[in-house]
Parts: structure tokens; sequence; C-alpha cells
């Protein structure tokens, strides 16, 4: 790890204070004081992926927390005393942005969704989300979207805390807190004589939803999420869950604090609700049809597919993948990704990581190439630039001048071998290197 100097303590202040007293005059006396300076590093890759395209020959400059220079090395001059890092063969680019995570939880083959909500203590899933949390940075993640904490209450805040506090290493968080659901539409669902604790804020009515708006703000949410259809009972299909008058004042409700709505949806009324009430990303969109994403490029929402968790759920449900014929659920995310594409509708990069591994997050990437058709550059692009655009980040992303020193590099070149991400070997977050 990189680290400025360390400040001149109180202690050695007094005793210059003290001598320079004795001396007579301070305006005679000589101070050794001197401000602590930056850490300056050269960073040299093969070449460098600045968000949108590759430049071979390229360096990068980083002085404390901010990008100072970038170009071509003949054109960037170090200062007397920088560090060097040589990144020989490998690529340097933006810190990935994770777009859909969920850090309270770990995957359903190892606790099932219901177990961890009931039975698992909030001190649990908190340590364990400092474990999820460094696993995600040093993947490569430096920021991510954790969208709802699954029963775990208003710990998301506290890990975001923790984090930006140096308590522990983890990506940037934008935390959606709670969630909010209609009443009777989510879960944990057993007996029906047994009102249990649920995994989500249970609102309804105009009223209702904007209380439980403000509330999780006030909490220290930076993103709303709202489930626009669910599941009423066991083993149905999803259904519509808040009226169009609900999830708009939702989005009004969030707008005037400057925070976005995210909705979870996957029924194309829930969508189509959710797109005309405002919200900035449709979450999951399974059954999308090609109406509604016409409408939603229309309205320039966002679309985060979240390939990667259907897949698992399936895997561990038995499916036996490169075997088994290939699951009506995967069929129809295939369809609605497609129509999503053929309508021109912007893709937000994220796995819905937390159904499985954190720190596994390439695997939405590696999905979306190998299955849906996108190119290795393309979901890059989404997971860097892209997703720093949808989510209002205007200072990473991209590899520029002033901008955050949130970089990563890799061996190979992943524009051309997506897989190449799984060769992490630099991770640096606000000028920091943690790997």
């Amino acid at each position: 790890m990189l680290t400025s100097p360390r400040s001149f303590s109180a202690r050695h202040l007094a005793c210059l204070l003290f001598a320079v007293a004795l001396s007579g005059s301070l305006a005679q006396a000589q101070s050794t004081v001197q401000a602590p300076t930056p850490t300056t590093t050269l960073l040299c890759p093969a070449a460098v992926f600045d968000g949108k395209e590759t430049h071979a020959g390229w360096v990068v400059l980083v002085s404390g927390n901010k990008i100072t220079a970038v170009g071509p090395a003949a054109q960037v001059t170090a200062p007397v005393g920088a560090r060097t890092l040589d990144l020989a063969n490998q690529t340097l680019l933006p810190g990935l942005i994770e777009g859909h995570s969920h850090m309270l939880l770990h995957p359903y083959n190892e606790t099932s969704w219901n177990d961890q909500v009931l039975t698992e203590s909030q001190a649990l899933r908190v340590a364990r989300a400092t474990a999820h949390a460094q696993r995600t940075l040093l993947a490569g993640f430096t920021t991510a979207r954790d969208l709802g904490t699954e029963g775990a209450g208003y710990a998301d805040v506290g890990l975001k805390q923790a984090i930006d506090q140096g308590i522990i290493p983890g990506p940037r968080l934008l935390v959606a807190t709670r969630a909010l659901v209609a009443t009777g539409s989510y879960g944990p669902k057993l007996s029906t004589d047994v009102t249990l604790p649920q995994g989500a804020q249970e609102a309804d009515g105009v009223e209702g939803v904007a209380r439980a708006t403000r509330e999780q703000m006030g909490k220290g949410a930076d993103v709303i999420k709202v489930y626009s259809d669910y599941r009423w009972g066991k083993g149905e299909p999803s259904h519509p869950t808040f009226s169009q008058e609900e999830l708009t004042v939702i989005v009004q409700t969030a707008k005037a604090a400057g925070r976005p709505v995210v909705a979870h949806s996957s029924t194309p009324e829930g969508i189509k609700r959710a797109i005309l009430a405002g919200v900035e990303t449709i979450e999951h969109g399974d059954n999308g049809t090609p109406e509604v994403f016409k409408l939603m490029k229309q309205h320039g929402v966002a679309f985060c597919p979240t390939v990667a968790a259907g897949d698992a759920i399936l895997q561990y449900q038995g499916w036996r993948k490169g075997q088994d014929p290939e699951p009506a659920r995967v069929q129809e995310k295939r369809a609605s990704v497609a129509a999503a594409r053929k309508a021109g509708v912007t893709f937000v990069m994220g796995g819905d990581v937390g159904v499985f591994a954190h720190g596994d997050n390439a695997r939405e990437m590696e999905l979306l190439v190998r299955d849906y058709g996108f190119t290795p550059l393309e979901v890059l692009q989404q997971a860097t630039s892209g997703n720093a655009t949808v989510f209002h980040l205007a200072d990473r992303g991209r590899i520029a001048t002033g901008l955050l020193a949130d970089l990563i590099a890799v061996q190979g070149d992943p524009t051309k071998d997506v897989s190449a991400l799984r060769q992490v070997q630099m991770v640096m977050k606000g000028g920091v290197v943690y790997k």
C-alpha cells in the first residue's frame, strides 16, 4: 500500500515551539516543519483503455487521489521522487463499476435467501459483508451499486461509512438500504399464521410510499429501489404491485432530494409503469417485450439484465449447463436482451452479485459475451464509462486528467478477451494501491 508521509505530530510541534521560545524570537527561528507531499506514481502499462478505447504506449501519472496526466510516454514527465509501477504486458483501465450487488447476501447454494433473512444475525451478515467488500475491490471493482440489504436494515450505510473512513477495504458504495415493496408481495413467507421479518420495507398508498422514501433517504440511502412487480404467492408468476400513482410519487419524492430510483421489474406492465414513473434503470426485465423496450429507449431509461443471477439460480436448482436443454427462463432472458439491443436501449453492467459469489463479478460480463452476443469492448465500456454516466459519477469510469485515481491493471487485452478481467494484477483506489 502506498501512503503519504506521516503528518507532523503534536508532540513534535510542542518541542519545536519550546525550542523557539528559548531562542528568544519566533520571527528569527527557522521552522523545520514541512507540509506533507502527496504520493506521486507513474503507471507504465503496455496499453491504456480509457473507458472508451485503447491506447498503446500510454502512461498515467497519479498524484494524491487524482489522475494528473495521461498520454504517450514521451509526453508525460514524472516529477523527481515519483514512484514508478512497471505494468509490462498489462492493460491499465478504469476501476470497474458493479451495477447490481447485495453485499449483505451470499450465494443461495450456501444458504437459502429465506434462511439468510430469518436465521442469520445482523452481526454475522455484516462481518461476512466486510469480506465481500474486500473481495469485490480486489477483483477490480472500485465502485458498486448495492441495491438492498435484504432484511439487514440499514447495515449497508454503516458498511459504506467503514469503507469511506478507511476502516475496511472495499469499493465506493452507492447504497439503497431497505428497498420498497407493496405489502404482501415480498418475503420471507412461511405459515400464514406467522408474521415474519421482511426482506424489504413494506409501504402502501401515496402518503405511505412518500413517507417510506423519505425515511430511507434520511437514514442514508443514495438510491431508492422499488419492486414494481413481484410474486404474491409461492410458485406463481410476478404481477404488478404498486399503482402508477404510487410509483410516480416515489420517483418525485426521491428526485426532489437528488436521489435516483431504480426498479426491480420483470413483467411488461411492471416495466411500463416504472418507466412512466421516471425511474432511471430497470433491473432484470426477464419478460420485457419489444414494445416496453421501445418505451424504455424513448424515456432514456437504462437496462440492467443481471443475466448471471438467473444462470446461477438455475444451476443451483439442478440445471447442468452445457448438457441439459436450455430452461425456458434462459430463453426468455435471451429474447428480452435481444429486444432491448434492437431497440437501442442503454445497458448497465450488473450481475446481482450475492446470488453468486462476491469477487466473481466478471461472471456477468463473460456471460454477456459468450451467451448474449455482446463484444468484450461493449461490456467493458458498460462497466466503466457507461455505468459512470448512468449513475451520474462524473469523477470516475474513465482515465482522464482530474478524475479519481481508481485504476486497475489486468494481464492481456480485455477489449479482445473478456477473460482477461480474471487476471487482475493491480488495484488502485483513490491513489492507494490495494493489490
